[in-house]
């Protein structure tokens, strides 16, 4: 047993983005409030990091942030926030100011470009797999940070896959698969037999009535084209 009565330990976690192009508080709780009521189990409660790097002007936070807690969210942390006057509103309000990337640099350069990874999430390189040989139940949640995820047994409903590379399944998929966690929209989820809660790839997602019907409990591929999931037969 540990002689201080406190450990503090590096660790990682798979969050959602919210980029915020509306600075509206009523117009961001109806978008939020569709948003959730699509997948409420997958959304309800969950922590996100809210991106600001897309409003521009005047911009009443307090409200902004009730609207966002209002939809049943949890802000954990701002992005993107270039804004010197609504930084001291965020830090007023308690929230830490993350910085993304290649932002810090910015500063060494006469003329910032308001450029893409600033917005975007950093992607890591995939450098390695997971392999789980035994079937995933109910309730558990397995994440492959940096890397692909390969499962050569069955997923049970309640069951949750998480990889920043692409997700194999070498059995029935019930439960959620979210591939390209970190924002790799190059990422796929491959099945022999997909009948999931929820796929998803780099946030765009699909609940299971989404699903076509045509690929319902069969072998499937399924990537992103054009920004959307699109799904194929899996050869």
């Amino acid at each position: 047993m540990s002689n201080t009565p406190i450990e503090l330990k590096g660790s990682s976690f798979t969050l959602s983005v919210l980029h915020l192009h509306d600075a509206q508080p009523e117009v961001i709780l109806q978008a939020l409030q569709d948003k959730v009521s699509q997948a409420p189990a997958f959304l309800k409660n969950a922590p996100v990091v809210v991106n600001v790097a897309g409003l521009d002007g005047s911009v009443n936070w307090k409200k902004i942030q009730q609207a966002v807690v209002s939809s049943g969210l949890r802000v954990v942390g701002i992005s993107g926030c270039r804004d010197e006057a609504l930084k001291k509103e965020i830090e007023r309000a308690g929230l830490p100011l993350l910085t993304e990337g290649k932002e810090k640099n910015s500063r060494t350069k006469a003329a910032p470009v308001e450029v893409a990874p600033s917005v975007e999430p950093v992607v890591n390189p995939v450098t390695k797999t997971r392999l789980i040989d035994t079937p995933v139940r109910s309730g558990q949640r397995i994440y492959a940070p940096n890397c692909d995820l390969i499962i050569t047994n069955h997923v049970s409903a309640g069951a949750e896959l998480i990889a920043d590379g692409n997700i194999h399944v070498y059995g029935m998929m019930r439960g959620r698969a979210l591939a390209g966690a970190s924002g790799d929209r190059d990422a796929q989820i491959f099945c022999t037999n997909l009948a999931a809660e929820l796929v998803s790839i780099a946030g765009e997602y699909w609940l299971s009535e989404q699903i076509p019907a045509d690929y319902y409990g069969k072998a499937a591929r399924l990537s992103l084209a054009s920004g959307a999931l699109s799904v194929q037969p899996l050869n």
